[in-house]
C-alpha cells in the first residue's frame, strides 16, 4: 500500500471520523443507476452551485474568484464521493473512502478563515447544496426504478454525508484560525520587543505598518506577571500589545510581562487602574507611542527598587496588589536615580550624627525628617511619630547643638531633604 493511499483513507487530523449514519446506511444502487447518475453529475453540480450563488449572498461574488472554482471542484468530488458511497453493499468498501471529499472540505474550511469569513456562509451553502442534490439524484433514481420506499433512506445518506462534510470545513476553519492567530500574536510580540528597544520612527512605523497595526497618539507600558498578561489584555482596547519573552531590563526568571495599552493617559488613567486594580501591576506614563520605550525603563526601574527596596527608602509594593503608578512615585525615583551619590549625600550631612548610638541616631534621623517634611509644625511631627510634642522638643535641641546654623541654610536644609526623604 503507497503512503499516498495510506494519507488518502484515513481521516485528517483534527478531524472527527465517518459518523455513524454513513455506516449503517447502505442503498446498494444497481450498478446501471448509478453509472446513470454519475453521468447526470456535472448538471447537478452546476445546479448546486447556481442554487448557491441565488441563495447564500456572501458568495455571489466570491464565487468569482480563487473560492469559486475551489467549491465547484469540492462539489463534484463530494457527488462523486456521495455515489461510491450510494453504491456501496453491507460489508463492502469502508467508509474511508471518504478521505478526498473529506479532505476538500477541509481545504473549504481553512480557505473560509483565511478569507476572513465566519463559517455561516459555508454551512448554509451545505444546506442548499444538500438539498439540491437530494432533489436531483433521488428524482433520477426514481426514473431509473429505484423503489420509493428507498427514497427515506436516500435522504437520510444525503444529510449524515453532509453533517460529515460540514464538520470537516469546521475543523478546517478551526485549524486556520488558530494557526492564523497564533501568526498573528507572534507579529505583535515582534513589534511590542521593537518598541521597547526604542528602535527609529522609520523602522517601528514600518514594522506596524507591515501587520497592520495603527499606532495610537500615546502609548503606556504596564508591567505585570506573565500569567495574567493575556486575561488582563482581553479587557483593554483590542490595539493592546503584549509580549512575555525577550524583554529589555528583566531576568529570565522574573517572570512578568509587558501590556502596552492605547491612549490611557490623562482622563482615562483611572479606568486603566481600576483594570489592573489585584494584579501587581506597574504602570509606567503615557508617551507617544514611538516613545514607550521610555516608560517601559521606568516600569522596570520602579520594579527593580521595590524588589531590592534598600536601593531606595520607601519604595514598598502594597500588600493588597493595587496598581502601582509611577507618576505617584516621581521624587522617589529621582532620589533612587543614582544610589552611589545618595550614599555620599547621606554620608555628609548625616555625619554630625555619627558618633552618637544606633538607637539615638536613628530616633534623631526620623525626628529631623518629620521636622523637615512638616515645615518645623510640633504638633504635626508628634502625630506623625507617635509621641508627645515635649519629646519633639527635646529631640530637636539635640539636633540644633549638633548642626547649630547649618539648619537655616538653605542649601543644607535641601540636601537633609533628599537624604533623608
Amino acid at each position: 500500500m503507497t503512503d499516498d493511499h495510506q494519507r488518502r483513507t484515513r481521516p485528517a487530523a483534527g478531524r472527527a471520523p465517518s459518523g455513524p449514519a454513513l455506516e449503517r446506511v447502505t442503498l446498494g444502487l444497481e450498478p446501471p443507476v448509478v453509472e446513470a447518475m454519475r453521468a447526470r453529475l456535472p448538471t447537478v453540480g452546476a445546479l448546486c452551485v447556481a442554487a448557491i450563488i441565488d441563495e447564500v449572498p456572501e458568495y455571489s461574488r466570491a464565487m468569482q474568484g480563487p473560492i469559486g472554482a475551489k467549491i465547484e471542484s469540492a462539489v463534484q468530488v463530494a457527488l462523486g464521493t456521495f455515489l461510491d458511497l450510494a453504491a456501496r453493499r453491507p460489508g463492502g468498501a469502508p467508509v474511508g473512502a471518504l478521505a478526498p471529499a473529506l479532505d476538500a472540505a477541509h481545504d473549504l474550511g481553512r480557505g473560509e478563515a483565511r478569507s476572513g469569513r465566519s463559517m455561516d456562509a459555508l454551512q448554509a451553502a451545505y444546506r442548499v447544496g444538500a438539498r439540491v442534490s437530494w432533489r436531483e439524484l433521488s428524482a433520477q433514481g426514481l426514473e431509473l426504478g429505484s423503489p420509493p420506499a428507498r427514497l427515506a433512506d436516500f435522504a437520510e445518506l444525503v444529510f449524515a454525508y453532509i453533517d460529515e462534510l460540514s464538520a470537516a470545513s469546521v475543523s478546517g476553519h478551526a485549524a486556520e484560525s488558530a494557526g492564523a492567530e497564533v501568526q498573528r500574536r507572534r507579529e505583535r510580540e515582534r513589534l511590542t520587543r521593537a518598541l521597547l528597544h526604542g528602535g527609529t520612527p522609520e523602522v517601528l512605523t514600518a514594522e506596524a505598518d507591515r501587520i497592520g497595526w495603527t499606532g495610537p497618539q500615546s502609548l503606556t507600558a504596564v508591567l505585570l506577571p506573565g500569567p495574567r498578561l493575556h486575561t488582563v489584555a482581553g479587557l483593554l482596547d483590542r490595539r493592546t500589545l503584549a509580549a512575555t519573552e525577550d524583554l529589555p531590563g528583566l531576568r529570565a526568571d522574573d517572570d512578568l510581562g509587558v501590556l502596552l495599552v492605547p491612549d490611557a493617559g490623562g482622563a482615562a488613567r483611572p479606568q486603566l487602574l481600576s483594570v489592573l486594580g489585584g494584579r501587581r501591576a506597574i504602570v509606567g506614563p503615557a508617551l507617544p507611542w514611538l516613545d514607550v520605550h521610555r516608560s517601559w525603563e521606568r516600569a522596570v526601574r520602579t520594579h527593580r527598587l521595590m524588589a531590592d527596596p534598600g536601593d531606595a527608602r520607601g519604595l514598598r509594593r502594597p500588600d493588597d496588589g493595587a496598581p502601582v503608578d509611577t507618576q505617584d512615585l516621581l521624587s522617589d525615583l529621582v532620589v533612587a536615580a543614582d544610589p552611589e551619590s545618595l550614599a555620599d549625600l547621606r554620608a555628609r550631612v548625616l555625619a554630625p550624627m555619627a558618633d552618637l548610638g544606633d538607637g539615638a541616631r536613628d530616633r534623631l534621623e526620623e525626628t529631623l525628617r518629620s521636622w523637615l517634611l512638616h515645615l518645623g509644625r510640633r504638633d504635626d511631627v508628634a502625630a506623625d511619630l507617635h509621641v508627645h510634642a515635649q519629646t519633639v522638643r527635646y529631640r530637636m535641641g539635640q539636633i540644633r547643638e549638633l548642626y547649630g546654623e547649618r539648619l537655616n541654610d538653605p542649601a543644607w536644609v535641601r540636601a537633609l531633604v533628599i537624604a533623608l526623604g
